[in-house]
């Protein structure tokens, strides 16, 4: 019997920026750009499908739009063996562009498309009693037109037999949506994964480890990146670490998401914490290599 996982989310096309020089403001500035398919939660589904064995179904669900950029989120999605269950309407798709800096760290302008108009039908649709488990991206949760739906995806998966989780993925609009309405919408997941910044906020706390003990409350399973710092996990009362690898940094666009997909197929493959912890880690080593989500080196 097929055994489904479902990721919900964005579909964007992401562009990714890094000027070689200083940025001439009303003129020709030097870059290394990058085109791709992006989106949290799409990249969080191609690097679980990279983990888990082929009993498992990877499935996406989205919404692109009427253009070019919907034919490239179709296709690299398939290319990367996740079936792309996307909801075509007429507008543009999601486009993020990222700045990235001398650090690799990189500000990111969004401009979300198409993607608020997703639906609980289509999601909805693909759920059935072969789930196993659903993901939900905190995108879906952080705007307030497609937030409703969460809760009831997240029973109807309970309801189902599957396992849950969502993430955090902005802190900005974290702070403007407020913490309480984050938690209330996010409720019931099996899992929470959020980087050190989003969980100091949602925890409302200064400190990661009191974080971490203050979710562990909400959530049976938290995930915590912290960038050069590695990881944190609290599950059942106990808290796993473990080191960050990537000895260069280029862009740590995606870095987070292929961690998190990382870590969670491997605790579908039912792998120990420490153990997928430790290969999440691996896995965000390679995407800070090169520019973009993928990783991909000149």
């Amino acid at each position: 019997m097929t055994r489904r996982i479902l990721l919900v989310g964005d579909a964007m096309l992401d562009v990714v920026v890094q000027p070689l020089t200083a940025v001439a403001s009303t003129s020709d500035t030097p870059s290394r750009v990058r085109v791709a398919r992006g989106g949290s939660s799409a990249n969080l589904a191609v690097a679980l499908r990279s983990v888990v064995d082929e009993s498992f179904e990877v499935s996406f669900a989205g919404v692109v739009g009427s253009d070019a950029a919907a034919y490239l989120v179709r296709e690299d999605l398939e290319r990367s063996h996740v079936e792309a269950r996307l909801s075509e309407v007429t507008g543009a798709t999601g486009v993020v562009v990222a700045l990235v800096g001398e650090q690799g760290q990189r500000a990111m302008m969004t401009d979300r498309g198409v993607n608020p108009t997703l639906r609980y039908e289509h999601v909805a649709a693909w759920m059935d009693e072969s789930l196993v488990h659903l993901h939900v991206s905190g995108y879906t949760i952080l705007d307030s037109r497609t937030r409703s739906m969460v809760p009831r995806l997240l029973d109807l998966a309970t309801t189902l037999g599957a396992t849950t989780s969502v993430d955090v993925c902005s802190v900005e609009p974290l702070r403007q949506m407020g913490v309480r309405d984050f938690i209330v919408a996010a409720h019931g997941a099996t899992m929470i994964f959020a980087n050190e910044e989003e969980a100091l906020v949602l925890a409302m706390e200064n400190d990661v480890d009191v974080a971490l003990e203050v979710l562990a409350r909400s959530w049976p399973e938290v995930v915590v990146t912290r960038g050069a710092r590695g990881a944190l996990v609290r599950h059942e009362g106990r808290v796993y670490a473990a080191r960050a690898h990537a000895q260069v940094v280029v862009d740590t666009t995606g870095a987070g998401d292929g961690a998190t997909g990382t870590y969670l197929g491997d605790r579908l493959n039912h792998l120990d914490v420490q153990s997928a912890l430790e290969h999440a880690m691996v896995a965000a080593a390679r995407v800070v290599q090169g520019l973009g989500s993928r990783g991909v080196k000149d």
